[in-house]
Parts: C-alpha cells; sequence; structure tokens
C-alpha cells in the first residue's frame, strides 16, 4: 500500500475562512396586477432588477449552538451578475472546530427603507461523510425567502441532488480544479466553452432556483477530524465528597446512558423524575467570565486605600469563620475576594496566611508580585501552617522558601517528627523536578535545608539517609534522579564537615549490615521447616566470615542513639509467618540486648508513617500534661520490601484469653504479675494506670487513624500494663471484615478495667472546661475513668487537627498503600474523624457514641472467634 499522507484539524491553528463567490439563479418578474394589489413588493430590490443589491452573511453553528457571531460581506454594487469574490474570516480555529460544525449562510435582500429581509438561505457542514474537511468550490442550493437554519436538523441544507448532467459535471469541474484530473490546456478549453454553454441552457431551465457558490480553502493534504478525550478534571478537597447522582455526572460518555433502564432510551410517559445524565468535561473549572470580573475586582482594590481598610462586626464574624476551616476546605469566589480585599488587615493574623495564600491568583503576574511582597511583612506563621504551604497546591517558590524559612526554628528533635514528611514534600518543589530532565539540578531552599541540618546533626542525618534510600528506589525515573541528586549533595555536605568522611563510613556499614541481613533472608528461604530455619540462622550468625556476631561500632539504623558491636546468635529465631521475619538480639556497646524484628518482603512504609503519627501525637499530648503511656515502639523501612522493627517483650490478647502459659483474662494476667491485695482489682496501681492510659490512648489514636483489621492477635500487653497495637496493614478506614467497628474497643479490654459499672451507675457528663479524671467510687471498674482519658485525648488532638492533615496532605505522593488507592480522599477520611464540623460538646457526644457502638457490637466477637480458630488451624 502506498503511503498516504493526512493532516489533522488539530493542526491547524488558522481562523476559518469562506469566500462566497457568486448567485446563480433568475427570479420570475412580478406581474403587474400583483404589484398593484400589493404596492409593499415594489420596496423589494429583487423584485424590481435581477441584478439588485444584496449581501451575504455567514454564521458558524454546531450542534444546534451559535459558535460565532455572524460574518456579512461588503457593499457592492452588481451589474451584470451578482458576484462578490469576497473572503470572510470567522473567529474561531480549524482546531477548534467540532465535527458537527456548519455554516448558516443567508443572502439578505432590501425590504424597504432601512430593512432587510432574507432572499433566501443554506446550510453547508464543513465535514463529509468520511469526517474529512470539505475543500474547494461548493454548489449550495439556496431555500428561497428564509433564513438559513443552523440547527442540527436544518431546514436549508446545501446539498443539491444530482438529477442532470449539468450537476456531475460539476462535480469533475471540482476534480479538475483540485487537480485531480491531469491538465490539457487545448482540450480544457473546448470543454470549459461547452460547459458554459450547457450552463446557460439549464438556468433558463430552471426558473426560480437559486444556487450560491463559495469557496473552501485548499488543503496541500486531505485535513481529518481529529480531537482528544477529555479527562475527567481532578476534584478539590471538598467537592470529591459528592453523592452517586453527582458522580455521574463525571462519568465518561460510555458509561452514562440515557432514557430508563431496559427501555433503549426512550424515556417512558410516567417518567416525572427521570433526570438525563451529561457528561460535561468542563465541570469544576473555572468559569471565565467569573475570573475576569474577579480580576478587574482585585485591580480596583490595589490602591493605597486598602492598607488602612478594616472590617465592621459582620464581616470580622465571617473572616473569623474563614480563618477556623481546615487546611482541606476549598475556598468560595467570595471568600476568597473578601480575604484579598482585608489582606492588610489580616497580616496580623498568623492564622491567615494559608487562606490568603490560597486566595492568590498566581497566575497574575501583578496579583503574585503583591502577595510575594506582603507574605514576608505577615505575622510569623506556627510549624504546622508552614508545612501547609509545602503542600502540592502551593507551587510559588517565593512562599515555599518563606515556609522553609519559618521550619528554621525548629530544633533538631521537633525536625525530627516531620522528617518523613519533609522528604516526601521534595516532589512538590517545581524548581527541582522542573530540572530533573536536565543535566543540572538546582537545589531548593528545602532541599538546602534538609542537607544542612541532617549534616549537622548525625541523628537527623540517620534518619534523612534511609528515607532517601526508599524514595531512591522510586520506578519513576524523574523522582529516582531527584532523590538521587539529593543524597549526592547530603554526601558533598557530609565531607566539608569536621568528621564527616568518618560518618559516611558509618553509613556505609550501616548499608552493608541490612544487605547482609537481606541474602540471610533469602538463604532461609531454600529450608522450609521453621526449626531448621532457625538453626540455619545461628549458624550464619556465628560464622566469622560473616561478621556478624560482631564489628565495628555502629548506629542502629532503627534508633541510632544505640550503637551497636554484634548480636547473641543463640537468642535469635525465626517466626512463624509466610515471609519468616528473623527476630535477632543486638549486642551493645553496654553489653545490653536489644532486640530487633527484620522483614524482607514486606513493604513497611504504612507502619512506619503509623508509628511516627502516633509519636507525634503522644507528644502533642505531653505538651498539656497527658501522659498516656503509649509505646510507639520504632520501624525503620530500609527498601520498599525490607525493613527493621523495634521487638516490644509482650503477650497478645488472644493468647492472654487462651490463658494457656498464664491465668486467662486480662485482669488475671496482671494480677498473676503485678499483685497488690490492697487495691480494688488487686493490681499494683500504677500498673493498671499504665494499662487504663494506654487503652484509652491507643482507642482515640487508632480511630483517628482509620487502622483496620484489628483482631486480639495484633493487640499486645506487656507485663507491667502498656497495652499496644501493632500491624497496620489497613489504615484510613480500610478493613478485611466486613462491617467492622469503627474503634477497636472489646470486652476482653474492658474485663482487665474491672468490666463495665452497674448499670444503675452513670457516667459523668464530659465538660470541655473540667480537666480533673472522676475517680472510681464504690465500684472497682476502671472503665469512666477510661472514657474520660479517652474524651481528653479527643478533644487535645482534635485541636492540633490541622498539623496531622498537613502531615498526610504531605504524603499524598508517598507510596502508601492505602493512600495510593484514593490519594485525594486521603486526607478527608483523616478529616471526617476529627469531625472538625461540629462543635466540641458535639463532637465528643458524638465520639462518645462511636465508643459505644464499637462495645456492643457483636459481629466483631464472631470475627475475632473465627479468627482465632484459623489462627489454631494454622498451628
Amino acid at each position: 500500500m502506498e503511503p498516504y499522507s493526512v493532516a489533522t484539524t488539530r493542526q491547524i491553528p488558522l481562523l476559518v475562512n469562506v469566500r462566497i463567490d457568486s448567485l446563480e439563479g433568475s427570479k420570475a418578474p412580478i406581474a403587474a396586477t400583483t404589484l398593484f394589489e400589493k404596492p409593499e413588493l415594489k420596496y423589494i430590490g429583487s423584485n424590481t432588477s435581477s441584478h439588485s443589491d444584496l449581501h451575504v452573511s455567514v454564521q458558524l453553528f454546531a450542534d444546534s449552538k451559535p459558535l460565532t457571531v455572524p460574518i456579512r460581506t461588503a457593499y457592492k454594487s452588481f451589474r451584470s451578475q451578482r458576484q462578490w469574490s469576497e473572503w470572510l474570516q470567522l473567529p474561531i480555529k480549524y482546531c477548534d472546530l467540532p465535527l458537527s460544525a456548519q455554516l448558516a449562510i443567508t443572502v439578505w435582500d432590501i425590504g424597504g427603507p432601512l430593512n432587510t429581509i432574507p432572499f433566501g438561505g443554506t446550510t453547508v457542514r464543513l465535514f463529509d461523510k468520511d469526517n474529512t474537511l470539505k475543500k474547494g468550490r461548493q454548489k449550495c442550493k439556496i431555500w428561497m425567502g428564509v433564513e438559513a437554519d443552523g440547527m442540527s436538523d436544518t431546514v436549508t441544507p446545501s446539498p443539491v441532488e444530482t438529477t442532470d448532467e449539468v450537476d456531475r459535471l460539476e462535480k469533475l469541474m471540482k476534480k479538475h480544479e483540485l487537480g485531480e484530473i491531469n491538465r490539457c490546456d487545448w482540450l480544457d478549453n473546448l470543454v470549459f466553452r461547452q460547459l458554459e454553454k450547457i450552463n446557460k441552457e439549464t438556468t433558463a431551465k430552471k426558473q426560480g432556483e437559486h444556487y450560491l457558490y463559495i469557496d473552501l480553502p485548499r488543503w496541500d493534504f486531505p485535513v481529518v477530524f481529529s480531537d482528544h478525550e477529555y479527562k475527567t478534571p481532578s476534584l478539590s478537597a471538598t467537592q470529591s465528597t459528592v453523592s452517586p447522582s453527582d458522580s455521574m455526572l463525571r462519568q465518561h460518555p460510555s458509561e452514562i446512558s440515557s432514557g430508563a433502564p431496559g427501555s433503549g432510551g426512550i424515556r417512558p410517559s410516567n417518567a416525572i423524575h427521570f433526570v438525563d445524565k451529561v457528561y460535561d468535561p468542563e465541570v469544576m473549572r473555572d468559569n471565565p467570565v467569573e475570573s475576569m470580573h474577579r480580576r478587574l475586582l482585585r485591580l480596583q482594590r490595589n490602591g493605597p486605600e486598602d492598607r488602612d481598610l478594616k472590617p465592621n462586626a459582620k464581616i470580622r464574624d465571617e473572616l473569623n469563620e474563614i480563618l477556623n476551616y481546615s487546611p482541606t476546605h476549598e475556598l468560595t469566589s467570595e471568600e476568597k475576594d473578601l480575604v484579598w480585599k482585608f489582606r492588610f488587615y489580616l497580616t496580623r493574623d498568623k492564622r491567615a496566611l494559608t487562606k490568603f495564600v490560597k486566595s492568590v491568583t498566581w497566575s497574575d503576574p501583578s496579583e503574585s508580585k503583591q502577595a510575594v511582597s506582603l507574605v514576608t511583612k505577615w505575622t510569623e506563621v506556627d510549624i504546622d501552617d508552614a508545612l501547609e504551604l509545602l503542600g502540592p497546591e502551593i507551587k510559588n517558590t517565593d512562599v515555599r522558601a518563606y515556609a522553609v524559612d519559618r521550619l528554621k526554628t525548629a530544633d533538631d528533635e521537633e525536625l525530627q517528627l516531620y522528617l518523613l514528611q519533609l522528604v516526601q514534600a521534595l516532589k512538590f518543589e517545581s524548581d527541582m523536578t522542573k530540572a530533573s530532565a536536565s543535566d543540572s539540578m538546582i537545589m531548593s531552599p528545602l532541599a538546602e535545608f534538609l542537607i544542612s541540618r541532617a549534616s549537622n546533626n548525625d541523628i537527623l542525618g540517620n534518619f534523612f539517609y534511609w528515607y532517601l534510600m526508599v524514595e531512591i528506589e522510586d520506578p519513576d525515573h524523574g523522582r529516582k534522579r531527584l532523590y538521587s541528586k539529593v543524597s549526592y549533595e547530603f554526601q558533598i555536605a557530609l565531607r566539608r564537615r569536621p568528621g564527616g568522611d568518618d560518618y559516611r563510613t558509618v553509613l556505609k556499614r550501616q548499608g552493608n549490615w541490612i544487605f547482609q541481613l537481606g541474602d540471610i533472608a533469602k538463604e532461609l528461604e531454600l529450608q522450609r521447616d521453621r526449626v531448621k530455619k532457625e538453626e540455619k540462622l545461628r549458624e550464619i550468625l556465628r560464622d566469622p566470615k560473616r561478621c556478624m556476631l560482631s564489628f565495628e561500632p555502629t548506629p542502629l539504623p532503627l534508633d541510632p542513639r544505640i550503637t551497636m558491636v554484634g548480636c547473641y546468635p543463640e537468642k535469635s529465631m525465626v517466626f512463624k509467618s509466610s515471609l519468616s521475619p528473623l527476630r535477632l538480639h543486638i549486642k551493645t556497646d553496654t553489653g545490653e540486648d536489644y532486640p530487633v524484628i527484620f522483614k524482607s518482603g514486606d513493604d513497611l512504609r504504612q507502619d512506619q508513617l503509623v508509628i511516627q503519627i502516633v509519636i507525634l501525637m503522644d507528644r502533642l499530648l505531653r505538651k498539656v500534661n497527658l501522659d498516656l503511656k503509649l509505646t510507639p515502639y520504632r520501624i525503620l523501612a530500609t527498601s520498599a520490601f525490607t525493613g527493621l522493627v523495634q521487638f516490644m517483650e509482650s503477650m497478645s490478647l488472644a493468647a492472654i484469653e487462651e490463658g494457656k502459659k498464664t491465668p486467662a483474662g486480662v485482669l488475671p494476667y496482671l494480677r498473676s504479675l503485678n499483685p497488690d491485695p490492697s487495691q480494688p482489682l488487686g493490681v499494683k496501681a500504677e500498673v493498671m494506670d499504665t494499662y487504663v492510659k494506654s487503652c484509652a490512648g491507643y482507642c482515640v489514636i487508632t480511630y483517628l487513624l482509620g487502622v483496620g483489621d484489628r483482631h486480639l492477635d495484633n493487640l499486645l500487653l506487656t507485663p507491667d500494663g502498656h497495652f499496644f497495637h501493632a500491624d497496620f496493614g489497613y489504615i484510613l478506614g480500610r478493613d478485611p471484615k466486613p462491617f467492622a467497628p469503627p474503634m477497636k474497643l472489646c470486652q476482653e479490654m474492658v474485663a482487665g478495667m474491672g468490666g463495665l459499672p452497674p448499670p444503675s451507675s452513670s457516667y459523668p457528663p464530659y465538660s470541655s472546661t473540667s480537666t480533673s479524671i472522676p475517680s472510681s467510687s464504690s465500684h472497682p471498674s476502671q472503665y469512666p475513668t477510661f472514657r474520660s482519658y479517652c474524651f481528653t485525648a479527643f478533644t487535645t488532638l482534635r485541636k492540633s487537627a490541622n498539623l496531622i492533615l498537613n502531615l498526610f496532605a504531605l504524603m499524598v505522593d508517598a507510596n502508601i498503600p492505602d493512600i495510593r488507592l484514593e490519594p485525594d480522599k486521603a486526607v478527608l477520611k483523616v478529616k471526617e474523624r476529627f469531625m472538625l464540623e461540629m462543635g466540641e460538646e458535639e463532637a465528643v457526644r458524638r465520639f462518645g457514641s462511636v465508643m459505644d457502638e464499637s462495645l456492643n457490637a457483636v459481629l466483631p466477637v464472631l470475627m475475632d472467634r473465627v479468627h482465632g480458630i484459623a489462627q489454631k488451624w494454622r498451628r
């Protein structure tokens, strides 16, 4: 097959042109008696002369809608023939034409003084049946006495029925003009004279019929229609929670059925409430008219009088409400305009900066310049607001640089709390991501800041190094290159500091140690029996060639405050699990035993995130003197498939309830290890206090994070009463079990507190002004105390909701499994748990209902028993 060249309409950014050539046909003269009866007919130009003045208007339509204004020909006086020979240019480009585009051409006649009437009209489709743009000369039938109809089912179509020889010859003439028929000058001249003669004879026969000849541009290649499939716009935080009917409007046309189900698109007569679903690719996009109005309005507010503008009481309340919005709240156009109007007044309020940044039209150079100058004059914001300014929505480099300056006020301990998210925020640095495709890459202020702080603090440097190592494994080439460059600059910065080369050697030893553990895990995969795996593991660890029994002092990657010098092979073991995690007992430089778990083939990044948030929440609670005895054991992902977990000596609630090694039940277990007959429950007061507080803390935190797949095997208890959760494979409300309760609060946990108080007793009402914890009176149950701790923890963490939401917003591109499923809804799911739309008292009441619902749920009890039976079968 020979090559065939075509062009597409998307490749033609030219305005649509049409040439109005001539009008053919004659109008039968009006009888004198008719003119006598209707004298107004003599004012119509075409009734008095066969060459009267006419003009032509052209308008583009598509899908029964006008796409342009009418364009008309200039005045021209005719003598022997109505011929304009004039090109008209329409204000629309070929690349923007829809397939249904058609020209509505109307010939206008003089209808009297200052009046025009339609002489006739015709409608010409721009694309033929093969979706190819028409070109060259077109013969259009004029429908007399009517204006051209641009509707889809037009009543003034231009095609002329081919019924005689002239029409056939005209088609051949068109092919000749387009070069599709070979030219022969002497023969062509003879044919043209003969055609002209035939044409005059035919015209005389067709009295009263008119035809308009137009010319469309001739292209070197056939031009075919092309278009792209519009993507559904990503929904904003607040707009993503839509009803099922609203989401239908955002579906692709192929996913939308019109008409009642099973009716083949025919609407039944009794379907009064039937609504057609229309796919609109422009849904949720800015209205250009409103955008222009906003720009003009803000241009008027750039004067010096704005600096002294102050709100009245009503507007001040509106501004206060706006400032209390959560980071995920989408401001309306009116709210943005209000913030902009009082921007100078708001500079004294640190809460207003993030709202102001979101109110700026950054695509407007003048507005952007003014906003940047104003940001530097703002009252210094808190760290949580600075984190929001580093999120994916903030693109302006000056604003991000300001946020980095605010982060510089945080000490190294506080910075470590946010380091995981700040490493992720490097993905949103426009300077670095744009330069990632070139040979050189400029370090952004955030990258320079992290490198500077990490290179001067060994603990920060340890975690910064391992966070980068995980991101370097990203399959996306651009991100891999970005983090590789940051890692390279980090190594250069280490070399410049005193003792930096020694620390680089330490990091290298850590990497080799993790690499050896990975090799050991692979060797053990060849063994099927767990006992043989443990024997092989101990044999490998004792082998001097492996350098695992004893080695140079090296900070433990999991906790660099711990220096490891070797291991205890005889204590090491392999867990009963499909992935066979290794339990290693690290020998520290002080001779102590530090047990860790090495996992290979498991992505620990989600568990690492949860533990980081637990550590952060523990710190927030301690700030208000609320120590809930949390046990945030350490987790470090060393790659996408390996990681370290701190091992905590504990027993699962499933094992405690089974009662093989200890008395069955939480309370008997604690009583056997920490007896105190003088206490109401027979357990030492400090141990029971630890158990109640830790239960309250983890109930609240796991509820806020939406931790799922909770069963008695991943609820753990230490001998001294510390209760904690393990295994965070499901978060943000996901759960493999059906109808899972929103909080894991089971009867076994409550039984450890002495059970529920008698029905006659009532819980004291929660008060936001009271911080005292009610003591148990006559009944020894600690459950009322537990509830009070839960309420206090919930309200305390609720006050720091913005910080937690901002941290999750920075993790949307972090390849965390449960965030990756619905990244645009991840932050919303956390926000929903905080109940920020409610007042504090109402939120606490709702939270209390959640606790009661979870405690009284029947299905989770059944699921726990089924899980326990399944575990026994596996053993």
